[in-house]
């Protein structure tokens, strides 16, 4: 994975643990948090953690 995705990852996984919101709101959260994604790149990376995230989860 690439540098910045973990940290985009890792952003998501947090904003998960907190409970604030529902994740497939996340997109406008990321954009928010990092300015340099656009709104496609953000819900690229936000796509990306939930098929990560669902394969982490059924280990």
């Amino acid at each position: 994975m690439e540098q910045d995705k973990r940290i985009y990852y890792a952003y998501l996984d947090e904003l998960r643990d907190s409970g604030l919101i529902n994740m497939f709101g996340a997109a406008k959260f990321l954009e928010r948090e990092f300015p340099e994604l656009g709104h496609r790149e953000a819900v690229s990376v936000l796509h990306g953690w939930m098929e990560s995230h669902a394969q982490r989860s059924a280990c």
